[in-house]
Protein backbone atom coordinates (compact mmCIF):
# COMPACT_ATOMS: atom_id res chain seq x y z
CA UNK A 1 0.00 0.00 0.00
CA UNK A 2 2.69 2.43 0.58
CA UNK A 3 3.64 2.18 -3.20
CA UNK A 4 0.30 4.26 -3.41
CA UNK A 5 1.69 7.41 -2.21
CA UNK A 6 5.01 8.53 -3.44
CA UNK A 7 5.60 12.33 -2.39
CA UNK A 8 7.49 13.89 -5.40
CA UNK A 9 10.85 15.09 -3.33
CA UNK A 10 12.73 15.63 -6.57
CA UNK A 11 10.15 18.37 -7.76
CA UNK A 12 10.45 19.77 -4.80
CA UNK A 13 14.02 19.75 -4.51
CA UNK A 14 14.03 21.25 -7.81
CA UNK A 15 11.98 23.90 -7.05
CA UNK A 16 13.94 24.61 -3.79
CA UNK A 17 16.98 24.53 -6.15
CA UNK A 18 15.11 27.67 -8.48
CA UNK A 19 15.31 29.18 -4.70
CA UNK A 20 18.94 29.28 -4.53
CA UNK A 21 19.70 29.94 -8.42
CA UNK A 22 17.61 33.41 -7.55
CA UNK A 23 19.22 33.86 -4.52
CA UNK A 24 22.73 33.75 -6.56
CA UNK A 25 21.06 36.17 -9.27
CA UNK A 26 20.32 39.00 -6.47
CA UNK A 27 23.64 37.91 -4.87
CA UNK A 28 25.82 39.10 -8.34
CA UNK A 29 23.74 42.17 -8.60
CA UNK A 30 25.16 43.72 -4.88
CA UNK A 31 28.21 45.37 -5.70
CA UNK A 32 31.78 44.75 -3.45
CA UNK A 33 34.04 47.44 -5.21
CA UNK A 34 34.85 45.66 -8.10
CA UNK A 35 32.90 46.48 -11.38
CA UNK A 36 30.62 43.84 -12.87
CA UNK A 37 28.19 43.73 -15.68
CA UNK A 38 26.15 41.75 -13.64
CA UNK A 39 25.55 44.49 -11.02
CA UNK A 40 23.27 45.92 -13.65
CA UNK A 41 20.80 42.59 -14.42
CA UNK A 42 18.56 43.86 -11.86
CA UNK A 43 18.28 47.06 -13.36
CA UNK A 44 14.97 47.47 -16.07
CA UNK A 45 14.68 50.57 -18.24
CA UNK A 46 11.01 52.34 -19.82
CA UNK A 47 11.47 51.57 -23.45
CA UNK A 48 9.26 51.46 -25.93
CA UNK A 49 6.30 51.39 -23.81
CA UNK A 50 7.38 47.91 -21.41
CA UNK A 51 10.16 47.60 -18.98
CA UNK A 52 13.27 46.09 -20.57
CA UNK A 53 16.53 45.00 -18.89
CA UNK A 54 19.59 46.97 -19.15
CA UNK A 55 21.55 44.54 -21.32
CA UNK A 56 18.71 44.70 -24.03
CA UNK A 57 18.87 48.18 -24.76
CA UNK A 58 22.78 48.13 -24.98
CA UNK A 59 26.08 46.52 -24.92
CA UNK A 60 27.47 46.28 -21.26
CA UNK A 61 31.35 46.13 -20.86
CA UNK A 62 33.99 46.18 -18.06
CA UNK A 63 36.80 47.70 -19.39
CA UNK A 64 38.28 48.60 -16.31
CA UNK A 65 38.08 47.27 -12.51
CA UNK A 66 36.72 49.91 -11.14
CA UNK A 67 34.40 51.30 -14.24
CA UNK A 68 31.32 49.81 -16.41
CA UNK A 69 29.91 51.61 -19.61
CA UNK A 70 27.03 50.84 -21.38
CA UNK A 71 27.06 52.01 -25.32
CA UNK A 72 22.91 52.39 -25.78
CA UNK A 73 21.51 51.31 -29.21
CA UNK A 74 19.12 53.67 -29.50
CA UNK A 75 20.20 57.67 -28.77
CA UNK A 76 16.37 58.01 -27.52
CA UNK A 77 16.91 55.79 -24.44
CA UNK A 78 20.02 57.03 -23.44
CA UNK A 79 18.48 59.21 -20.96
CA UNK A 80 15.97 56.65 -20.03
CA UNK A 81 18.75 54.50 -19.52
CA UNK A 82 20.60 57.04 -17.47
CA UNK A 83 17.50 58.00 -15.18
CA UNK A 84 16.70 54.29 -14.56
CA UNK A 85 20.65 53.72 -12.80
CA UNK A 86 20.09 57.09 -11.09
CA UNK A 87 16.48 55.51 -9.62
CA UNK A 88 18.02 52.07 -9.08
CA UNK A 89 19.66 52.54 -5.58
CA UNK A 90 22.71 50.53 -6.71
CA UNK A 91 24.67 54.49 -5.38
CA UNK A 92 26.12 54.78 -8.76
CA UNK A 93 26.32 58.52 -10.75
CA UNK A 94 26.29 57.48 -14.46
CA UNK A 95 28.60 59.80 -16.66
CA UNK A 96 27.58 60.57 -20.09
CA UNK A 97 29.89 60.64 -23.23
CA UNK A 98 27.08 60.53 -26.15
CA UNK A 99 25.11 57.20 -26.73
CA UNK A 100 28.02 55.80 -23.78
CA UNK A 101 27.22 55.75 -20.33
CA UNK A 102 30.23 55.64 -18.03
CA UNK A 103 29.58 54.20 -14.08
CA UNK A 104 32.54 54.44 -12.04
CA UNK A 105 32.36 52.15 -8.92
CA UNK A 106 33.48 53.94 -6.18
CA UNK A 107 34.96 52.53 -3.52
CA UNK A 108 33.12 51.24 -0.88
CA UNK A 109 32.70 52.90 2.89
CA UNK A 110 31.87 50.63 5.92
CA UNK A 111 28.58 52.15 6.23
CA UNK A 112 28.06 51.45 3.05
CA UNK A 113 29.46 48.14 3.42
CA UNK A 114 27.32 47.25 6.49
CA UNK A 115 24.20 48.46 3.94
CA UNK A 116 25.20 45.73 1.47
CA UNK A 117 25.19 43.28 4.04
CA UNK A 118 21.60 43.85 5.23
CA UNK A 119 20.34 43.59 1.74
CA UNK A 120 22.03 40.42 1.50
CA UNK A 121 20.38 39.19 4.45
CA UNK A 122 17.01 40.55 2.97
CA UNK A 123 17.50 38.44 -0.05
CA UNK A 124 18.51 35.20 2.18
CA UNK A 125 15.39 35.65 3.81
CA UNK A 126 13.23 35.69 0.84
CA UNK A 127 15.22 32.58 -0.19
CA UNK A 128 14.25 30.40 2.61
CA UNK A 129 10.38 31.74 2.73
CA UNK A 130 10.46 30.36 -1.09
CA UNK A 131 12.42 27.25 0.39
CA UNK A 132 9.39 26.85 3.49
CA UNK A 133 6.98 27.90 0.69
CA UNK A 134 8.65 24.28 -0.83
CA UNK A 135 8.41 22.44 2.28
CA UNK A 136 4.29 23.66 3.04
CA UNK A 137 3.52 22.32 -0.49
CA UNK A 138 5.42 18.99 0.37
CA UNK A 139 3.50 18.81 4.03
CA UNK A 140 0.06 19.41 2.10
CA UNK A 141 0.65 16.47 -0.27
CA UNK A 142 1.56 14.52 2.87
CA UNK A 143 -1.54 15.54 4.93
CA UNK A 144 -4.05 14.99 1.16
CA UNK A 145 -2.36 11.65 1.07
CA UNK A 146 -2.98 10.73 4.87
CA UNK A 147 -6.97 11.52 4.00
CA UNK A 148 -6.35 9.42 0.98
CA UNK A 149 -5.24 5.86 3.46
CA UNK A 150 -1.48 6.76 4.03
CA UNK A 151 -0.27 5.14 6.70
CA UNK A 152 0.89 7.08 9.99
CA UNK A 153 4.74 5.20 9.52
CA UNK A 154 4.71 6.41 5.88
CA UNK A 155 3.48 9.75 6.85
CA UNK A 156 6.40 10.39 9.09
CA UNK A 157 8.65 9.01 6.86
CA UNK A 158 8.07 11.51 4.66
CA UNK A 159 7.22 14.67 6.80
CA UNK A 160 11.15 13.35 7.98
CA UNK A 161 12.23 13.75 4.08
CA UNK A 162 10.97 16.86 3.21
CA UNK A 163 12.06 17.93 6.68
CA UNK A 164 15.70 17.42 6.15
CA UNK A 165 15.45 18.95 2.26
CA UNK A 166 14.43 21.70 3.78
CA UNK A 167 17.10 22.06 6.12
CA UNK A 168 19.86 20.96 3.54
CA UNK A 169 18.49 23.81 1.60
CA UNK A 170 18.46 26.31 4.47
CA UNK A 171 21.73 26.00 5.34
CA UNK A 172 23.32 26.38 1.74
CA UNK A 173 21.39 29.66 1.83
CA UNK A 174 23.20 30.16 5.02
CA UNK A 175 26.36 28.92 3.82
CA UNK A 176 26.06 31.49 0.24
CA UNK A 177 25.28 34.40 2.30
CA UNK A 178 28.51 33.86 5.27
CA UNK A 179 29.81 33.69 1.99
CA UNK A 180 28.39 36.73 0.37
CA UNK A 181 28.85 38.58 3.78
CA UNK A 182 32.77 38.07 3.89
CA UNK A 183 33.03 39.22 0.13
CA UNK A 184 31.26 42.66 0.82
CA UNK A 185 33.32 43.55 3.91
CA UNK A 186 36.40 42.44 2.53
CA UNK A 187 38.55 45.72 1.55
Amino acid sequence: MAEDFEIDTADLERRMEGAIASLRVEFSSLRTGRASASLLEPVMVDAYGQMTPINQVGTVNVPEPRMVTINVWDKGLVNKVEKAIRNSGLGINPQMNGTIIMLPIPELNEERRRDLTKVASTYAENARVAIRNVRRDGMDQIKKAKNDGMSEDDQKFWETEVQDLTNKFIGRVDETLETKQAEIMQV
